[in-house]
C-alpha cells in the first residue's frame, strides 16, 4: 500500500498520541471515514450493543472464566498465579470477540463479502464462523509457512466455508498474509477487511480494542470477586497486541495494577531471530499506521521470527507504543524455550494445554512469582487454547528441533 499524509486522530477517540494515524492513500482514507461513521453509529445503538452481548452469551459461551492455578503457584512459590481463560470461548480463542463485532458491523454497512488475514489461524477460524453465522462470503489470507504449522486450522477453515489463500511473497507469513489481505480489500469496495489485531490505519486499532474490552470489563469483575480486590499484575502476550490491550482495558485506570506485555524473544536478540518489536524495535510506519516496528538495514520492515505463528509480526499495535512511551504498560520478551517449558508446566501441573502464544505470558508470569510474596496475585490472559500447536511441537520434539522442557 502507498502510503500519503498521517490524518490525525482526535484524543476523544483514543490514546495514541505520536502513534497510529493514517498513512494511507486518499481512496483508501474514503473508506476508513466510511468505517468510522458506521463504527460510531453502532456503537452508539442500544440495540447493536444488545445483539453483540447476546452473541456474546450465547455464541461465544461468556464470560470466560478466571482460574486459579494452584498446583503451579505452589510450586513455584511467591506470588498466585491467575488465568483468564479466552481459551474457552466458543473457537478456542479470543478472536471471537472482535470478529463476531465486526461481522455485525460489516453486515450492517450491507457489506456481503469480508477478507481477514491469519497467522496462528485463530483469527481466520474465527473471521469465518462469523461470516457464516451472518451469511457473509468469506475469504482468509495465510501465509505459506503457517498454512504448513498450522494446518488444523485451515482445515477449520474451509470447513466453516471460506476461501484460504496462501502468502507466497518474502517470508510468507503474518505479514505478507497482511499484504495479501491488504490488496485484495483495496481492489474491492464493497468488501469489508476484518482486521484481526490492534493493529492498521484508524479506526482499526481503536475498533478492535472496544471489541476484545470484553476481556479487561470481566477480568476486573471476577478478580474483585475471587479475592476482593484487583490484581497486582495483568499480562498478556504480544504480537500485534488485541488480548493485551483487550485485558489492559480494564485496568488502564487502576494505578496499582502493574500491566506488562510479553514479546517474543524467539532464538536472541540478534536481526531476524525474534520478533520482539517494542523491546528492540524503533518508530516507523507499517499497513498504514505509525508504531514500533523492526526494520531492515533499509528502514523498511524487518524480518521477524517466533516459534509461535501468531506473533511473528514485524510491528505492534499503535496503542501498546503509547502505553509504553507513556509508562503506563512495560513490555519484555521470553524465549521459544521459555514459552515452551511454560507450554509444558501448565499442561502437566493444571490439565490446560495453552497456545503458545500465551505460553509467552504465563512465561513471564513463572519468572515474576518467585521474587514476590504469596498475597500477590498476578492475572494472565490465556489467550487461546493450544490445541492447534500440538502437532508442531510434537514434530519439533520428534525432529530434536527443540528440547524436552524439565517441568
Amino acid at each position: 500500500m502507498s502510503q500519503s499524509a498521517r490524518y490525525g486522530i482526535p484524543d476523544s477517540r483514543g490514546f495514541f498520541g505520536a502513534y497510529g494515524g493514517q498513512y494511507v492513500p486518499e481512496a483508501i482514507k474514503a473508506r476508513l471515514d466510511e468505517l468510522s461513521r458506521a463504527l460510531d453509529a453502532a456503537l452508539e445503538d442500544t440495540s447493536f450493543q444488545r445483539e453483540l452481548e447476546s452473541l456474546f452469551v450465547h455464541y461465544t459461551g461468556r464470560p470466560s472464566p478466571v482460574f486459579h492455578c494452584a498446583n503451579l503457584s505452589e510450586r513455584l512459590g511467591g506470588a498466585q498465579i491467575w488465568l483468564k481463560r479466552e481459551d474457552l470461548n466458543h473457537l478456542g480463542a479470543h478472536k471471537i470477540n472482535n470478529t463476531l463485532g465486526q461481522c455485525l458491523l460489516a453486515r450492517r454497512m450491507g457489506k456481503k463479502r469480508v477478507i481477514a488475514e491469519t497467522g496462528a489461524g485463530q483469527h481466520g477460524v474465527a473471521t469465518a464462523a462469523s461470516a457464516a453465522l451472518m451469511g457473509l462470503e468469506c475469504t482468509i489470507c495465510m501465509g505459506e509457512v503457517d498454512i504448513e504449522r498450522q494446518h488444523l486450522n485451515v482445515i477449520r477453515m474451509e470447513m466453516l466455508g471460506a476461501r484460504v489463500l496462501p502468502a507466497t511473497s518474502g517470508q510468507r507469513t503474518l505479514k505478507e498474509a497482511v499484504d495479501e489481505a491488504l490488496a485484495l480489500w483495496i481492489s474491492d469496495p464493497d468488501m469489508f477487511y476484518v482486521l484481526g489485531s490492534a493493529v492498521g490505519p484508524h479506526p482499526y486499532p481503536y475498533m478492535v480494542r472496544r471489541f476484545q474490552s470484553v476481556i479487561g470489563r470481566e477480568a476486573r469483575a471476577q478478580m474483585l470477586e475471587e479475592l476482593g480486590r484487583l490484581p497486582d499484575v495483568c499480562l498478556a502476550c504480544v504480537g500485534g497486541g488485541s488480548n493485551a490491550i483487550g485485558l489492559f482495558a480494564g485496568f488502564l485506570d487502576d494505578a496499582d495494577v502493574r500491566l506488562v506485555g510479553v514479546e517474543p524473544g524467539g532464538r536472541g536478540t540478534a536481526y531476524g531471530e525474534h520478533a520482539a518489536s517494542l523491546c528492540l524495535g524503533e518508530p516507523g510506519v507499517l499497513h498504514g499506521f505509525h508504531s514500533y516496528m523492526i526494520k531492515d538495514a533499509n528502514g523498511e520492515a524487518g524480518c521477524v521470527y517466533s516459534i509461535s505463528a501468531g506473533l511473528d509480526y514485524p510491528s505492534v499495535g499503535p496503542e501498546h507504543a503509547q502505553l509504553k512511551d507513556q509508562g503506563r504498560a512495560e513490555y519484555v520478551s521470553v524465549t521459544d524455550q521459555e514459552a515452551l517449558e511454560a507450554f509444558f508446566a501448565l499442561s502437566r501441573h493444571e490439565g490446560v494445554i495453552p497456545a503458545l502464544e500465551s505460553s509467552h505470558a504465563l512465561a513471564q508470569a513463572m519468572k515474576m512469582a518467585p521474587g514476590m510474596s504469596g498475597d500477590k496475585a498476578l492475572l494472565v490472559s490465556l489467550s487461546g487454547r493450544g490445541d492447534k500447536d500440538v502437532a508442531q511441537v510434537a514434530e519439533m520434539l520428534r525432529e530434536h528441533k527443540i528440547r524436552q522442557p524439565e517441568v
